[in-house]
């Protein structure tokens, strides 16, 4: 049985659980979101140590603008700190920076934070870092069918998947979602059809070197067939081991 590479070329993550990490510790919401960046953090360092070249992660999503206002403005807050605050550090350690979702509903500052961060990080190689905000999988295939149209350009898989806005990375390899949840929430739809799926019980501020390393345990035990049976892919790795 033919199984996957011991490390996931892309990981996505939904980093689910900030919130009820702060509940379950008597802390308002905002504290739970804090703590989830040094998550962050932390994984970021733990992706470049084992050689897994793009990380994508869900950090808002385009529903959720429906939360209590007092939490938005605290996100929006934490953003923009955290653009001034880490961006030099992850260019420092060779991160590649994309911020991925749709900009007409955020604020000049925001826009222009994004645009200084990818400019400063363009040429780093080390690991590309995705991070989806005011992001849907949803909105991102319509988004680009929508541009296609426009330009007149037939809508095929190709040319979809040319359109999309994370076109500039493969499809990613491992999808993780922390908090004990069973779904992906409208994340990479597209991207993710053939992504080997990992749930992890820990909520996203407990996510640590030992969750990840499992996560990557788990998936390099799973066989991947895109659509081939075993022996075909077991034939295919025999024909390249004799070339």
């Amino acid at each position: 049985m033919t199984f996957s590479s011991a490390v996931p070329r892309h990981v996505a993550v939904v980093m689910d659980g900030n919130g009820r990490w702060a509940k379950k510790r008597f802390l308002p919401r905002l504290a739970g979101h804090k703590q989830g960046l040094e998550s962050l953090r932390r994984c970021v360092r733990h992706c470049i140590e084992r050689g897994v070249r793009v990380l994508t992660v869900f950090a808002f999503s385009s529903e959720n603008w429906n939360r209590p206002a007092e939490e938005v403005s605290g996100l929006m807050n934490l953003l923009a700190g955290a653009l001034a605050r880490e961006v030099p550090s992850l260019h420092q350690e060779g991160v590649q920076l994309h911020f991925v979702g749709e900009r007409s509903s955020l604020s000049d500052k925001v826009v222009t934070g994004f645009l200084q961060a990818e400019a400063l990080t363009a040429s780093n190689d080390r690991l590309v870092l995705n991070v989806c905000f005011n992001y849907g999988g949803r909105w991102d295939i319509a988004q680009a069918a929508a541009g296609l149209a426009a330009q007149g350009i037939a809508i095929t898989e190709s040319s979809l998947g040319a359109a999309l806005a994370m076109a500039h990375v493969p499809d990613p390899d491992l999808l993780i979602r922390t908090g004990g949840e069973y779904r992906i929430s409208n994340f990479l739809l597209w991207q993710a059809a053939y992504s080997e799926l990992y749930f992890s019980p820990a909520l996203w501020p407990d996510f640590d070197a030992a969750e990840l390393d499992a996560a990557i345990a788990e998936y390099a035990r799973r066989e991947r067939r895109f659509g081939q049976t075993s022996e075909q892919i077991n034939q295919s790795s025999e024909q390249r081991l004799t070339v």
